[in-house]
């Protein structure tokens, strides 16, 4: 009975990690089981670009951005904590962000200390996503950007830009309650 007491207790607090933690605003304009087109309102991230592989890449930037958002070598208050975590790809190698709360714009958000740490300010966007649960390693990231891909054909949607990873839990959660995404921005008409 205790050890189940236990993993009771372990599974309410994973999932309980990211209740109540602040996500970017959107409409949804389509859903259709793990697919989604979403109109994003404008957003500002805190990013930083790292080198290596898909899933160093996101720890060694989560640090930077951590930092940042607790005044970590800075004046200023903590930033709450948002999800997700975002990843993109670039030539320069890892794009990792978080975005900032709503209540902040551009001049009122403090400046980062660290060079490697930018404030973008992103406007508005259609974007659509594919969910799904588990790890997300670079093999798992490429499936999906697959399947994103072909829903997106299939939408007879136009990809525009980078496809962005966005994961909303933290690397203890159970794999099974995992929320990840991929998204790509896109263009065109999603009625049917």
């Amino acid at each position: 009975m205790r050890i189940l007491l236990i993993a009771a207790s372990a599974l309410f607090a994973t999932g309980c990690a990211t209740a109540g933690v602040e996500e970017p605003a959107y409409t949804s304009v389509m859903a259709e089981d793990s697919f989604e087109v979403r109109a994003y309102e404008p957003m500002i991230l805190a990013e930083t670009v790292v080198d290596g592989e898909a899933v160093d890449s996101r720890m060694d930037g989560f640090s930077p951005l951590v930092d940042y958002i607790f005044a970590k070598g800075r004046d200023g208050d903590k930033i709450a904590m948002t999800a997700p975590v975002t990843q993109e790809k670039s030539s320069d190698g890892w794009i990792v962000g978080f975005t900032m709360p709503a209540g902040y714009n551009i001049q009122t958000l403090p400046q980062p200390v660290d060079e490697d740490v930018k404030l973008v300010e992103r406007p508005g966007r259609k974007m659509a996503v594919v969910s799904y649960s588990g790890f997300a390693g670079e093999d798992r990231m490429r499936e999906k950007e697959r399947e994103l891909m072909a829903r997106v054909q299939t939408a007879g949607l136009e990809p525009v830009g980078e496809v962005v990873h966005a994961f909303y839990d933290p690397p203890w959660t159970l794999p099974f309650m995992r929320r990840n995404e991929v998204m790509i921005e896109v263009r065109g008409s999603t009625s049917r």
